[in-house]
């Protein structure tokens, strides 16, 4: 073992050969010879070994991807398009000290240099040197290896120095004496100083130097190590030389953008609105300069939009704003829970519920007509080069159209419980029933025919008349070519009174499985007056529970499905369920609508008769 070692470690550091002695004996090295030697071996392998241990990154060769396109969506994520050309380390690669937080599945890498081609991407824990200013005494004198100084200890002893070091073990030497598959470390620093004096090499506690003087002109920098998170992207030169910079690009989708529109509609008073929208973009991702924005209307599926993508080591994404909120569970008093979603089916309010809107309002800004794209189900405005720091919002202009509207003026009268069901009901519960059925109130609404070439997106709209502001509700989503209700204010000026009576009991008038069901007939009547100056175009909307038989000025008289609603979220209001139904309800009665449409003359009135019936135990 001896003798190969010798020969390894003359061969590996060229000794000369050793000439064979005169007297033909063999020259044996002593045992303590060759314990110096090997110990002087060892020495110089394990520092070899040791110090071939990777450098740390530069700040220098770490790149900042620029953005070039990004996608904005309103329920917070951005699609992400990242390209430039960033320097090249010696290893041939791009690092990167900016890691996304992507939603698993959309991350993707690529190079665009002819020269070169992407082999792979390497998220990891790096270390990377960095130089900082000085900003205390030990800083200074770590800076200034090797220059000239005066030292005053805080004993008052002053002398003259030279800064010979600052003892420290490297990263390579704690690897070298960590145990296996231990966790890199950063250099560790003692705190000790090591000065040359007149006396000798003198080493000195930080804590006993009271001030320094530097006899020429000193550093103020200090190079230190620290741990990043960077994303090397391994580059293939091939048989090319290798460049100083590389065109390279990511491709993400993460959480971190917003856009939110608003709406100004100014009525003119002859049947036309002149439209405004604009969009508060809310940047919390990153920095971008001079980038495409594209601002989407519409939410795609994206189906691991909770989980993060392993390229970003699994580290917590950073906390947004209540602006990114989107859970009313998570945050509910959020006043952006769920909303602006475009989730059609759940904007529509159910019967008697009247949930004020809230949001930011719109704001009066000089109209600009953006370009706008249709891609499948997806409306995109093309919002044109922005640049926007991350913590910046900026309120944006993004089109200005006029459309054809009308004056409608809606009435909705909910069904009551049957009366066995109030003896169930807490205060909490009696509170909101009567909430619910509160006097009927007449809504004036304007009905809006989206015949412009873009879609009108769930968002507040401010609605004035001739420049004067009337109130603000909550647009809903309206593709092109349909039509939406706008709330404008309660309609004081028409007047609306519900009375229903009993007209008849038929007792046992069905029988099934040994239960008796006794008939009740009611009728009712709905008494409308207009006091408005104006004729009035009235929506009136009855629901009833049981069976319509009849309604007169051509009421249309439905039945709605109690299972499955038809999709209008109407046939179970939220009391539905505090009540015990019969078993066998169901079987004879049902819900029954009947919509009436009327045109009111100034100062005329009618009166809507209908009956119904229903079936109880």
């Amino acid at each position: 073992v001896s003798q190969i070692f010798y020969n390894n470690f003359t061969a590996r550091w060229q000794l000369p050969a050793r000439p064979r002695p005169k007297c033909g004996m063999k020259r044996i090295l002593s045992r303590s010879g060759f314990a110096a030697l090997l110990a002087a071996a060892g020495f110089i392998l394990f520092s070899h070994m040791a110090f071939s241990a990777e450098p740390a990154a530069t700040l220098t060769t770490l790149g900042r991807m620029p953005v070039k396109e990004i996608t904005v969506f309103k329920d917070g994520h951005a699609f992400v398009e990242q390209e430039g050309a960033l320097p090249v380390d010696s290893a041939g690669n791009v690092l990167m000290d900016q890691l996304p937080n992507p939603v698993i599945g959309t991350f993707w890498a690529y190079a665009t240099d002819k020269n070169t081609s992407l082999t792979g991407v390497v998220a990891s824990q790096r270390r990377v040197a960095v130089e900082r200013t000085a900003l205390n005494l030990r800083e200074l004198l770590e800076a200034n290896v090797g220059a000239e100084v005066l030292i005053t200890e805080t004993n008052a002893n002053r002398y003259p120095a030279t800064i010979l070091a600052i003892p420290a073990r490297s990263s390579a030497e704690l690897e070298a004496t960590s145990p296996p598959n231990s966790p890199e470390r950063l250099p560790e620093t003692g705190n000790l100083i090591l000065l040359k004096t007149a006396e000798g090499t003198k080493a000195v506690s930080f804590e006993r130097i009271q001030d320094v003087t530097l006899k020429e002109a000193g550093k103020f920098t200090n190079r230190s190590e620290e741990f990043r998170n960077l994303l090397t992207l391994k580059l293939d030169w091939g048989k090319k030389p290798r460049a100083a910079t590389a065109n390279v690009g990511l491709l993400y989708l993460q959480k971190g953008v917003r856009w939110i529109p608003s709406y100004k509609i100014d009525l003119d008073g002859k049947g036309n609105a002149t439209v405004k929208l604009q969009a508060t973009l809310i940047n919390e991702l990153t920095d971008w300069q001079d980038a495409n924005v594209n601002l989407v209307v519409g939410v795609p599926t994206f189906a691991f939009k909770d989980t993060l993508d392993p390229i970003s080591l699994q580290q917590t994404a950073a906390q947004l704003s209540h602006y990114f909120q989107n859970n009313a569970f998570a945050n509910p008093n959020s006043a952006f829970a769920n909303n602006f979603s475009n989730g059609i089916m759940t904007q529509g309010a159910r019967m008697g519920e009247y949930r004020a809107a809230s949001g930011p309002a719109g704001m009066d800004q000089e109209p600009m007509t953006a370009d706008g794209a249709q891609n499948e189900d997806l409306f995109i405005y093309h919002a044109g080069r922005i640049s926007l720091r991350k913590g910046e919002r900026l309120v944006l202009p993004l089109a200005e159209f006029v459309i054809p509207y009308e004056d409608v003026y809606t009435l909705e009268l909910p069904f009551a419980p049957p009366p066995e069901a109030h003896q169930n009901l807490n205060t909490v519960q009696q509170q909101e029933l009567a909430r619910l059925l509160n006097a009927p109130k007449v809504l004036h609404k304007i009905r809006l025919q989206n015949k412009s070439r873009y879609p009108l997106t769930t968002a507040p709209a401010l609605l004035l008349s001739s420049g004067n502001v009337l109130s603000q509700g909550m647009l809903t989503y309206t593709a092109i070519g349909a039509s939406s209700d706008l709330t404008v204010t309660t309609a004081v000026d028409i007047s609306a009174k519900k009375s229903d009576t009993e007209s008849g009991r038929t007792h046992n008038a069905v029988v099934q499985d040994n239960e008796h069901y006794t008939r009740v007939d009611l009728a009712g009547r709905i008494t409308l007056a207009n006091h408005r100056a104006q004729p009035a175009e009235l929506e009136v909307t009855r629901y009833v529970l049981g069976n319509v038989e009849s309604a007169d000025h051509s009421g249309k008289v439905e039945k709605i499905n109690t299972f499955e609603d038809g999709g209008e979220n109407v046939a179970r209001p939220d009391w539905w369920n505090w009540f015990g139904w019969p078993r066998a309800w169901a079987n004879f009665n049902g819900i029954g609508r009947i919509t009436w449409k009327l045109k009111l003359n100034a100062g005329e009135s009618a009166d809507l008769l209908y009956k119904w019936n229903y079936y109880w135990r």
